[in-house]
């Protein structure tokens, strides 16, 4: 399959913005007390209780932002629970699922801890279900105040933090569609204009609270959610949505058919966000409004990571996992004038993850090293890529390309499972001022992925000094990105 990608350098998209490469945590299966967090008496290598490897490989990626501590957890959650000294065990959001209770072990100071050693920035997501808005408040006053000024801001500094926490980013409930409190839009716009009034009180108080936004293509709540929002613009800094591309067949044990399946279903990301941008733009609130995208990812029949059923929602992440975050992270770049942050679901353990996690074993997934990949463009600007022929999902090349300091960044993703593709890069309103270098992931086949017995199974390859002047092979089922300096 041959096929050529116009880089149109003098289009420019808008800046991307590193949130946009955004990680999320929440206290479920194992996440947390079989993936992140090993205790700081632990035999494994740790920093301050955190599995140092995940640490060290978290920095690698660059990551910018990491959300906590739901997910459906935040709606049930007690900031309380999670400070101090001689913590309570408490029922989990999801001990019906998996039988195991929440010990608190890890709460506020440990996770900032954790995003300080890695270097994002906290998001943390506030319960509107089932506390008040003073308790929310609390918990910000408690965080942000700065120190000797308040109350709890003298309990944070007996706790060990005197200086207030750096946490920018506040969401205000998590699916209050569903789990968060089976809200109907009204409802919960009137729920956000309570807590956001109230959490605004706050001196420090950051600008960024983001207010919960729609299902999937449930345009009608965004509809409902913005006109309920008129005149609060100053209390209003984003809002969210979740979209899970779902599942076609076992994550592991799935046919061409499935594959194809399930990258059309990662493909409405990019019209989701369309129409969501649409409906903020007919309210003139795309300023105050911008997309958050604090859920994505695939959700396969759990029970195929390496603990077999054990971690609640634990799936082995392939190829085809690989090639769907390379094609999020494109759409994510080419519509970047619209977006926020994101924020892929999740961690560790669970869902669409970056690492696998268990006792002295701890892999990457090859989702993992297409993050790696893609690090680059953040902060860049992105450009317009045009692909030839790419209407066909099986003759398709996902596409996006950024600039940053002289330095050109081009990823893509060969959507065939099954046939290489040739492309040629032609550069518009510019010249390659050097060679490039090309890093390639792919597999043996379009289900290859890493296992504690194999961890690098699957694993990025990289080349520098290649000509751009011929066509760059994108393997079958395979991501590829492209660095070159131009003039």
């Amino acid at each position: 399959m041959k096929k050529t990608i116009h880089l149109v350098v003098p289009d420019k998209i808008g800046t991307i913005a590193p949130e946009i490469y955004g990680h999320f945590s929440e206290h479920i299966g194992g996440v947390f007390y079989d993936g992140l967090w090993v205790g700081k008496d632990s035999k494994i290598p740790n920093v301050n209780g955190f599995r140092k490897h995940i640490i060290d490989k978290m920095k690698q990626i660059h990551a910018p932002v990491l959300r906590w501590p739901g997910g459906c957890f935040a709606e049930t959650y007690d900031w309380r629970d999670g400070i101090g000294e001689n913590r309570p065990v408490r029922p989990n959001w999801w001990t019906e699922k998996d039988g195991r209770y929440e010990p608190n072990s890890v709460g506020t100071h440990e996770f900032v801890d954790l995003c300080e050693m890695i270097g994002a920035k906290p998001y943390f997501a506030v319960n509107v279900t089932s506390i008040t808005p003073l308790h929310a408040r609390d918990w910000m006053d408690y965080c942000l105040s700065p120190r000797g000024t308040t109350t709890l801001a003298l309990e944070r500094e007996k706790n060990g933090h005197p200086e207030p926490f750096d946490i920018p980013y506040w969401g205000i409930g998590n699916e209050n569609w569903g789990g968060g409190g089976n809200m109907t839009p009204d409802y919960y716009a009137l729920e956000y204009r309570r807590f956001a009034t109230i959490l605004k009180n706050i001196p420090s108080a950051p600008k960024d609270l983001i207010a919960g936004g729609a299902n999937g293509g449930d345009y009608n709540w965004t509809r409902r959610l913005t006109d309920s929002m008129q005149g609060i613009r100053r209390i209003l800094g984003g809002m969210s949505f979740h979209y899970y591309c779902g599942k076609a067949g076992d994550c592991v044990d799935f046919t061409a058919e499935q594959w194809y399946e399930l990258l059309e279903k990662a493909y409405r990301m990019d019209e989701l966000i369309t129409r969501h941008w649409g409906v903020l733009q007919g309210y003139k609130m795309e300023k105050e409004m911008k997309l958050v995208i604090d859920e994505w990812g695939c959700w396969h029949p759990d029970g195929s990571g390496p603990s077999k059923g054990y971690n609640l929602f634990e799936q082995q992440s392939t190829m085809r996992d690989a090639v769907i975050s390379a094609i999020t992270l494109n759409i994510f770049n080419n519509q970047c004038d619209k977006i926020k942050m994101a924020n892929v679901a999740q961690l560790v353990n669970n869902l669409h993850c970056l690492f696998l996690a268990g006792g002295e074993n701890c892999i990457e997934t090859p989702t993992f090293h297409v993050f790696d990949m893609f690090k680059t463009h953040q902060n860049g600007t992105a450009i317009k890529t045009v692909a030839e022929n790419n209407d066909a999902l099986d003759a398709r090349v996902s596409v996006s390309a950024s600039v940053k300091d002289g330095v050109m960044t081009v990823t893509l993703a060969n959507c065939n499972c099954a046939e290489d593709a040739e492309v040629s890069l032609n550069l518009l309103g510019g010249s390659y001022a050097g060679k490039a270098t090309v890093t390639t992931l792919k597999g043996d086949a379009m289900n290859s992925h890493n296992t504690f017995e194999a961890p690098n199974a699957v694993a990025p390859i990289e080349v520098s000094d290649v000509a751009l002047d011929g066509a760059i092979t994108v393997p079958a089922a395979g991501v590829v990105s492209v660095r070159v300096s131009i003039a």
